[in-house]
């Protein structure tokens, strides 16, 4: 055979596709659904303009002028002021700053407790598992709510307790799905093999069952930022969440509904902001469950 017909290796490899990992085949999926890019997009601009805006801004949050109270919106005072004569803007970049740190340190407390309850219960099974389970449903039975309300009033209306109370609420659907998933995991054979070489119970859920559990996990995260979003403004609009002089989109709501006749921009600019910021980030949950479902990891 001469040397022109024989095929050498590197031109064998020329026609082998290459492989995409699974964090890339995720972006490949999620760079083709507009609408959560678009909800991305706003939630990275909503989160830089509340944190970097107000230094910018010539107006304090808590600032006081009675002389211009409920004025519209002007060259001084963009989104006008309230009925302390506030500048509204700074108020809603500032109650911003309040409203996803809530979300995000109160889902970061649910998340902990959620991913490790789920994995251990699954993981361990039997007697443990049912034992753990029974107390999810239990607590699951129990009104939330009044539960988070009664824990404002009996230990103080404090921002700390805040992101404690919701995050403690809130874990019990991502046990359930972080076990779902770990009971389909702990049968496969690399956990299999993890057996067989001696690995400790500690150190197989650590290294090997929580990362192969974050893509459902990931997106469920986006969906619960959201909802304690929404509980936080929830308890603000009864007065029990975060008080004056501080600010968040809840409460500037509950002034705004307030005097909504008066000043109908009071309501309106932090209503629709923190619409805008619910709608975007259910839309990037939306988009992450689509390009992380394994059912669709080829197009």
């Amino acid at each position: 055979m001469s040397a022109s017909t024989t095929a050498q290796p590197e031109d064998l490899l020329v026609n082998v596709e290459r492989g995409r990992s699974l964090w890339t085949d995720a972006w490949h999926r999620l760079s083709k659904n507009h609408m959560a890019l678009l909800g991305g997009a706003f939630i990275i601009f909503i989160t830089i303009v509340s944190f970097a805006g107000p230094m910018f801004l010539k107006n304090d949050h808590k600032e006081q002028d009675l002389t211009n109270r409920l004025k519209s919106p002007s060259s001084a005072h963009w989104m006008g002021t309230d009925h302390l004569g506030r500048d509204q803007m700074a108020r809603l970049l500032y109650g911003g700053r309040i409203s996803i740190l809530v979300g995000l340190a109160a889902t970061a407390v649910s998340l902990t407790i959620g991913v490790l309850y789920g994995t251990i219960s699954g993981f361990m099974g039997g007697t443990v598992d049912r034992l753990m389970m029974r107390t999810v449903d239990i607590l699951y039975s129990l009104p939330f709510t009044i539960f988070v309300i009664l824990l404002m009033v009996m230990f103080g209306r404090n921002i700390i307790l805040l992101f404690l109370a919701i995050g403690a609420v809130e874990w019990l659907t991502m046990a359930r799905i972080v076990r779902g998933q770990v009971l389909t995991l702990k049968n496969l054979e690399f956990i299999e093999a993890c057996h067989s070489l001696g690995l400790t119970k500690t150190r197989i859920i650590l290294r090997h069952m929580i990362p192969n559990v974050l893509g459902p996990v990931i997106v469920y995260t986006t969906l619960t930022i959201p909802a304690v979003m929404l509980l936080e403004a929830f308890l603000s609009f009864l007065g029990l969440g975060v008080q004056p002089p501080m600010s968040s989109w809840g409460l500037l709501i509950k002034d705004g509904a307030t005097r909504m006749e008066e000043s109908p921009t009071m309501l309106f600019f932090p209503a629709i902001t923190f619409g805008l910021t619910l709608f975007s980030l259910n839309f990037l949950g939306d988009g992450l469950r689509d390009a992380l479902d394994p059912k669709t990891s080829k197009d």
